[in-house]
């Protein structure tokens, strides 16, 4: 029924999106049909009866572990206890660290700093997006005028000191988002070379060589810079986002989402529920449209496909999307949006909107006919990006 629901509800243009929303739907179905059967035979049956696996349908990707981008790409909770839990994870880590060094010896993408008060000398602030792994990004925050930085998960050290040395700064502080290697595996090396250097983040979330730990609205001054922390737990249970003060130096605030929030997407719910995702993707929306968005991944092009099967009729998405692939056609980042923007297009942002919820089909309701919770929206859709395959 749901699929039904959702191909009537994606008309003209979007008749295509439409017959690849329905069979990720109707794939979701089956792939929970074939669990529970598999489920039941190994609680029933000898261990030489084994079920046939079904055959994935054609809108959907199977991405071997080898071969995913990250390390959370296509994972299970077992891999995602080793990967957390053990030195495994920070072993593959070091081996995707080396075969992206290898890949990108100039990085992934072609980044530009963003300079604030540019007409002052020197400016007020630089932000400078380095590019990191396969998809992801630190960044380096700088006072220009008393020559102090901050780093935003420096995922490869290597790159980040090259970064601060071709600055000529002082690294003062890292502020981790959260615990995952693609995020802090660099805390160590940075921090034992700059001795002066202070690392932050929630005392929740397990962050490696945590020196000053962080709770909801603390705030941290390096000359000018003033960082405040938001508690954004869901993606891990201590997941922080960082936002810069734009008042001190007359420019936009500037959002460090981690792997809450990206352009047009958002994080998995890895150490959460649908609630606690929702609750700390409501609170970045409490923030102002200007702010500058800085992700954790260079994951657009790809958001913005699913983004246009589930509302395929979004013209902003559609502008969006051709400015996206432009820049990615030269290798060119696409950070930062605006959270204005992602208000516009980004679909986990949108789970108020009347459409995403006729775009769905009816909700979970014993009767089929109750509309969806905000919450059980933003898991749908969380579950359906994760089996989309970005055409």
């Amino acid at each position: 029924m749901a699929a039904v629901v959702a191909a009537t509800a994606l008309k003209g243009r979007g008749a295509r999106n439409a017959r690849v929303l329905r069979g990720i739907l109707s794939g979701a179905t089956a792939n929970k049909a074939s669990q529970n059967r598999t489920r039941a035979l190994q609680s029933h049956s000898s261990p030489e009866c084994k079920e046939e696996p079904e055959p994935l349908s054609p809108e959907l990707e199977y991405i071997p572990r080898k071969r995913g981008k990250n390390p959370m790409k296509a994972v299970g909770l077992a891999w995602y206890s080793l990967y957390t839990r053990t030195w495994l994870g920070y072993l593959f880590y070091r081996q995707q660290l080396r075969r992206a060094r290898n890949r990108y010896p100039k990085g992934h993408s072609r980044t530009q700093p963003r300079l604030f008060n540019a007409h002052l000398c020197p400016p007020g602030v630089k932000v400078l997006p380095i590019p990191v792994l396969s998809d992801n990004y630190s960044y380096l925050i700088i006072d220009t005028q008393a020559r102090l930085a901050v780093v935003v998960d420096p995922s490869d050290p290597q790159a980040v000191q090259a970064s601060i040395e071709k600055e000529g700064v002082d690294l003062v502080a890292i502020l981790c988002t959260h615990k995952h290697w693609d995020h802090s595996g660099g805390n160590r090396d940075l921090s034992r070379r700059h001795q002066d250097c202070r690392v932050y983040g929630s005392p929740q979330d397990g962050i490696p060589y945590l020196t000053h730990p962080l709770c909801h609205q603390d705030v941290v001054s390096v000359g000018r810079l003033q960082i405040r922390a938001l508690a954004t737990p869901g993606h891990t249970q201590g997941h922080l986002v960082y936002l810069l003060d734009g008042e001190p130096y007359k420019g936009p605030s500037c959002l460090f989402s981690g792997d809450l929030l990206f352009l047009s997407g958002c994080g998995r719910t890895f150490e959460g529920t649908a609630e606690t995702m929702l609750s700390s993707l409501d609170t970045v929306l409490g923030l102002g449209d200007d702010t500058l968005l800085w992700p954790g991944h260079e994951y657009a092009e790809e958001n913005l496909g699913f983004a246009g099967v589930v509302e395929p009729e979004n013209l902003a998405r559609e502008r969006k999307m051709q400015w996206v692939q432009r820049q990615r056609m030269e290798r060119k980042s696409t950070c930062p949006s605006t959270l204005g923007e992602e208000r516009s297009y980004n679909p986990f942002l949108r789970t108020h909107c009347l459409v995403l919820h006729e775009a769905l089909g009816p909700g979970p309701g014993p009767t089929g006919d109750d509309s969806y919770s905000r919450a059980e929206l933003l898991e749908k859709l969380r579950r359906l990006k994760d089996l989309h395959k970005s055409k």
